[in-house]
């Protein structure tokens, strides 16, 4: 009886052992997927991205002939949004895995509905090895409660695009800060009778919360729209506007169209968006440059990849598997050529591959930002006030003539009630 005792007593100190550390233990994480296994992923790539994630998935089922990946084209960001928002009260229609921004997933996350990636980065068989090379601020960027939900995938930041002849014709160098943007700006309208808007930017939500970060003003629950910063934030645009040298994109376009048809010199956008501005002026005489965008601090952007807690044990090791292919250095090069998205990756940073290819002018300049880019709080109804913010720019911004305080203030309530709802 005492042997019996003793042996029993230490199946539950090995139980004990094995259960240590966050999330799932070791001998819950499947190591060997079996033939036949399937996962889902929901996505909202499009065009090259499209087809250079689709290349990437068949390699990775051609190496793993065990896993078979359905991808499911859900068209665009605000669509998976919404699915994902729609379908969350059905589990089991669930995909095992998603594209996605992490304040989408704040609620999700407090109902246990996300696999904590964790365990599975630091599993000794089917771990990260090299998890110290993806860049940190991304992974951080992904995390949701201090847990590592996310997987870093497409990434990007803010550039200045700019119209090399125009600006030399006009006689004003790249900016490389706000207050040289506008003065440079200003410059170009003036010299061009007005013909010429000098600059704009494709996101107005974007506009405010990296206005509000290099004035020292983190964006959450305790921001408030009437500060001093704040207002000097919305006022710079403005005043722009007000004078002509500064315009804003229509609603749901960009600015590229504009900067194709030679009417606005420069304009900041998604790096992503590259690919646009050379559609653009694709048979016109423009030659485009790329700059850091003109700020010490700029937004990290672009979508990471989460995994729901409805999949099988089989499935969360595949879906893993194909995270991690998805993040490796392989194919964070091959993505980020195809589609001119940020690579996830220091390495590829580093790599003269990256740096010295000639199908896009960004890698050149995009590593040198890595130090001053920063991500958005993941904190509860982040989501819906990064969105409000957008809105009370686009009701400054429509009205030339618009009292800047006077705006702010009267969507103080409204922008506080949506951190609140």
């Amino acid at each position: 009886m005492k042997k019996y005792l003793v042996a029993l007593l230490a199946v539950f100190m090995l139980v004990g052992c094995s259960n240590k550390g966050s999330g799932s233990s070791d001998d819950t994480i499947i190591d060997k997927v079996p033939e036949g296994t399937e996962i889902t992923f929901w996505h909202a790539m499009n065009g090259g991205q499209e087809k250079s994630l689709t290349e990437l998935t068949e390699q990775f089922m051609a190496e793993n002939k065990n896993i078979k990946v359905v991808l499911q084209n859900q068209t665009k960001y605000p669509d998976l949004q919404a699915k994902i928002n729609a379908t969350v009260t059905s589990p089991k229609d669930l995909p095992t895995m998603t594209q996605g921004y992490p304040n989408w997933f704040w609620s999700i996350s407090e109902e246990n509905m996300l696999v904590d990636l964790q365990p599975y980065m630091d599993h000794k068989t089917i771990g990260i090895a090299d998890k110290d090379d993806i860049v940190k601020v991304f992974l951080d960027g992904a995390k949701i409660h201090d847990k590592q939900y996310g997987m870093p995938f497409n990434k990007s930041t803010e550039v200045l695009y700019y119209n090399e002849g125009m600006l030399k014709e006009y006689g004003v160098e790249v900016p490389k800060t706000m207050e040289e943007l506008a003065a440079a700006s200003k410059t170009i309208y003036e010299k061009s009778n007005g013909e010429v808007v000098g600059a704009g930017f494709d996101s107005l939500n974007n506009y405010y919360v990296i206005g509000m970060k290099n004035e020292g003003v983190e964006f959450n629950k305790d921001v408030d729209i009437t500060s001093p910063q704040s207002e000097k934030v919305a006022q710079y645009y403005h005043d722009g506007i007000k004078e002509g040298y500064f315009q804003i994109a229509n609603k749901g376009e960009y600015l590229s169209a504009v900067f194709g048809n030679g009417k606005i010199a420069m304009n900041i956008g998604s790096m992503a968006g590259e690919s646009h501005v050379k559609k653009a002026i694709e048979g016109k005489n423009i030659e485009y440059g790329v700059a850091p965008r003109p700020s010490v601090k700029n937004l990290q952007q672009g979508t990471d990849l989460y995994m729901f807690a409805e999949a099988t044990p089989e499935q969360r090791s595949a879906a893993f598997q194909y995270m991690k292919f998805l993040v490796s250095k392989e194919s964070q090069m091959k993505f980020a050529l195809d589609t001119g998205y940020m690579p996830a990756r220091t390495s590829v940073f580093n790599d003269d591959k990256y740096k010295n290819t000639t199908d896009s002018k960004i890698p050149a300049i995009i590593g040198n930002t890595l130090d001053n880019l920063f991500a958005l709080p993941v904190v509860e109804n982040s989501d819906p006030a990064y969105q409000s913010s957008r809105n009370i720019m686009e009701k400054i911004l429509s009205d030339k003539n618009a009292d800047v305080k006077k705006v702010l203030e009267g969507s103080k309530a409204e922008f506080e009630a949506t951190w609140k709802q």
